[in-house]
């Protein structure tokens, strides 16, 4: 079916929610209508700046109007829930219409009766949940449920049907004045609305599917899927099949057991800790990991499956009290540590925790998803349509791999953004290849930095392979810059990375570097726009630690596409790479240069990873380079 762009780019039916399409967001929105009219899949990389959400929601409402079709439009991270929210509401505004949109978040984190700071995971919170409902101890659950109340509900969901899209945290907060569940409000909610906004666990986990669909009355097969941010999909699918179990999990599962007067298991309990103990004494001198197979586990545990089920009893009881139980953990492992071999490796390792402020060390045992297709099976093939988009989706011919599609349609669309507002460059002469690592390298990187940053009029932002690199790099060259020099922390949370964000924003005039590493708080979400940021600076390849799951993955994708290193290795840090530099151009006024340093960068093998669209320059004049960009328009 071709889609001739002049009949869509100017009808009202698409319910676009802006007053102008953007350049190339047209051939996204065809693409995007042809995909749905097949009943087809898209995996499509849609850089920053086209406008993505609403060209992607405009035309499917426009589809679904009168179809019995819901749009699940699924999102790694909070905060995207909002744009889709907002997005709605302006098409709501400008077309008149009463597009009912809901918004879903872990069901715990809309529950008033849990601390957020509880640290209680999704399994143990479902467990949780269900002792409280049935012991009628959810004072909002059991008023929401109660016939008395019948009245009252139906004018609270008119109320918030009216308001068309409602996002979640609005939603909580008037289900907390209102005294109700705010889960069961969404779900009824939800049954009449056209768009359900999710987290991606809300897919991909197939229990919490089931559930959410069979309370809201939907179903994959009438569900046109959206995976926002796409590339975070083959990481966050792995990690839902993947499970560890620790020395220091299980001495609190004994603690746990003594607490609560369960004696009768403690033995059992500690007999895993001293087959964790055992198995360290495998690993020899200079050895941090191996692999093991999964009888050498099971085999020396007594009572294997008895054991596992009379602590999945006894959390049950634990969870009444405390909301969380190690035992459950303990119990969850022992069951997925059964599952299949292909896909999957196991893998011990002595590792460090924290504890009450000190460093302890700990013996872990793994078991680690290798193939993130076996939980999007389901989702590729009984979805009425799919489409995964990002700013960062390329190479897609890996992500049709790694995902398990079969017949996909692959799409890259170039930036809509002009080519003369951003300069890329890959700067020679310096490597974090950890064989050149040396007290003149970490100098001359730093000399390097601080000359990119004093160039630079604003505040640049630089990152680093780890913090330990970080750390030798500022030591060499902080005495060099002429600016306000912000250091990102390990495990910061929320609050501390949002003080320290504004905190640089206010040095737009004069300007700051912020030093982080390549995976941290700072690496992708965040948004810069116009002056806020002027530089990003790509110190090294964020090449994934050469470990066991590393090499294991490795061997599986040799094995599996013939394309081991790319789809395990090399393409990941490129995209991470790409994600760190995507930071500085945030719309078509922004202007900024991006470098990436390495001169492994300029090898085949990592530039063909890169955006064809991104013209990347190799030079050696770096220094000449930036300042002579800033100064054309007089920046």
């Amino acid at each position: 079916m071709e889609i001739n762009k002049k009949e869509i780019l100017f009808k009202k039916e698409i319910l676009f929610p802006h007053a102008k399409i953007r350049k190339t967001q047209d051939r996204f929105i065809s693409d995007v209508i042809k995909c749905v009219e097949e009943k087809g899949k898209l995996i499509a990389h849609v850089p920053t700046g086209i406008g993505k959400t609403a060209a992607v929601l405009g035309p499917l409402l426009a589809h679904n109007m009168d179809k019995d079709l819901s749009i699940i439009f699924a999102t790694p991270r909070h905060t995207q829930h909002r744009i889709a929210i907002d997005t709605i509401r302006m098409i709501n505004e400008k077309h008149r219409k009463n597009i009912c949109a809901v918004d879903f978040v872990g069901k715990r984190w809309m529950c008033p009766m849990v601390q957020e700071e509880a640290g209680i995971s999704s399994s143990q919170f479902a467990n949780y949940c269900k002792e409280v409902r049935e012991k009628r101890e959810c004072y909002f659950y059991s008023k929401y449920k109660s016939k008395k109340n019948k009245a009252e509900n139906y004018l609270l969901l008119k109320e918030l049907k009216n308001k068309g899209a409602i996002h979640c945290q609005d939603l909580v907060k008037q289900c907390k004045e209102k005294k109700v569940c705010a889960y069961e409000v969404a779900c009824d909610l939800a049954r009449d609305a056209k768009v359900i906004i999710v987290d991606y666990l809300h897919i991909l986990n197939g229990s919490i599917r089931d559930n959410l669909f069979k309370k809201t009355n939907k179903t994959l097969a009438k569900s046109i899927v959206v995976f926002d941010e796409a590339h975070n999909l083959p990481k966050r699918c792995k990690g839902l099949l993947s499970d560890s179990i620790s020395t220091r999990v299980v001495e609190l599962a004994v603690k746990e057991a003594k607490k609560f007067g369960h004696l009768e298991v403690v033995d059992e309990l500690e007999s895993i800790g001293g087959v964790l103990y055992e198995l360290g004494r495998g690993l020899g001198l200079n050895e941090q990991e191996m692999v093991v197979k999964k009888e050498e586990f099971v085999k020396k545990i007594k009572n294997y499956g008895g054991l596992m089920m009379q602590l999945d009893l006894i959390a049950e009881k634990v969870i009444e009290e405390k909301e969380r139980s190690f035992l459950g953990w303990v119990a969850g492992f022992l069951r997925n540590w059964l599952g299949p071999e292909e896909g999957f490796v196991r893998i011990f390792e002595r590792m460090v925790f924290k504890f009450g402020g000190k460093e302890k060390t700990g013996l872990r045992l793994n078991y680690l998803c290798l193939d993130p297709s076996v939980i999007m099976r389901p989702v590729i093939m009984d979805s009425h349509c799919l489409i995964c988009m990002s700013g960062t989706l390329t190479p897609t011919f890996m992500y049709k791999d790694l995902l398990g599609f079969r017949e996909v349609r692959e799409v890259e669309y170039d930036s809509p953004f002009p080519k003369e507002n951003v300069l890329n460059m890959i700067v020679s002469g310096v490597s974090t290849k950890f064989t050149l690592r040396s007290d003149e390298m970490y100098k001359k990187i730093g000399e390097k930095c601080a000359s990119f940053i004093n160039n630079v009029p604003g505040n640049s932002f630089v990152f680093f392979p780890s913090y330990d690199f970080r750390n030798r790099v500022y030591k060499s060259c902080r005495h060099l810059l002429d600016k306000t020099i912000f250091l990102e922390e390990s495990g910061m949370n929320k609050a501390k990375k949002d003080d320290i964000l504004n905190k640089f924003r206010n040095y737009k005039d004069v300007g700051a570097c912020l030093l982080g590493v390549s995976a941290g708080s700072f690496s992708e979400g965040v948004d810069l726009p116009g002056d806020e940021l002027k530089a990003v600076v790509v110190v090294g390849i964020p090449l994934a630690r050469p470990n066991l799951e590393t090499n294991e993955m490795i061997k599986y994708y040799d094995k599996k596409f013939g394309k081991g290193l790319d789809y395990g290795y090399i393409y990941p840090a490129i995209i991470t790479a790409i994600q760190n530099a995507g930071r500085c151009i945030r719309s078509e006024e922004d202007r900024g240069v991006i470098v990436f340093m390495d001169e492994r960068y300029s090898w085949q093998k990592y530039l063909k990873c890169f955006p064809k669209d991104m013209h990347i320059r190799m030079t050696n004049e770096s220094e000449k380079l930036i300042k002579g960009f800033f100064e054309v328009k007089g920046v």
